[in-house]
């Protein structure tokens, strides 16, 4: 390779740090590129489209394993199809849809919560009209008093 991008152009141009350049790298994410006679990492423009890859990915929540395991999956297609990526991708939607449906279950609570007035978990949680779900777990410690 006569020409290619230094690691600090590389880093830039994905938009990354240099130590997560080098991450990358060790990691297996990034292909070990070529060296100058000089001994500077020479990078094709590949590189930068590979890290916005997994930066991309890494966005829509998938983990380092998970993303490392996609870009092996697009390297050993050889031209065929591979259903890696869709199956992925709906896993990772099921997922999404699972903390959101946890989120809006925490944040009705905490809703209430403020609304009620809590002040004092440890007042609330033996409290009988506390709205933070633990309130179940208390049950032998609820006094009929007034609510937080």
């Amino acid at each position: 390779m006569s020409a290619g991008l230094r690691s600090g152009q590389v880093a830039e141009a994905a938009g990354v740090n240099l130590q997560t350049l080098r991450y990358y790298e060790r990691r297996g994410l990034l292909a070990e590129p070529e060296r100058s006679n000089g001994g500077h990492r020479l990078y094709g423009e590949e590189a930068v489209t590979t890290l916005r890859v997994i930066k991309a990915a890494q966005r829509l929540g998938f983990t380092l394993e998970e993303v490392a395991e996609l870009l092996e999956t697009g390297r050993h297609r050889h031209g065929r199809p591979v259903g890696g990526l869709q199956e992925r991708a709906q896993a990772k939607l099921a997922e999404v849809d699972a903390k959101i449906a946890d989120l809006t279950t925490i944040r009705t609570a905490l809703a209430a919560a403020v609304g009620a007035g809590c002040d004092d978990l440890t007042v609330c949680a033996g409290s009988s009209c506390c709205p933070i779900p633990f309130t179940g777990l208390a049950e032998e410690n609820r006094h009929a008093g007034p609510c937080c």
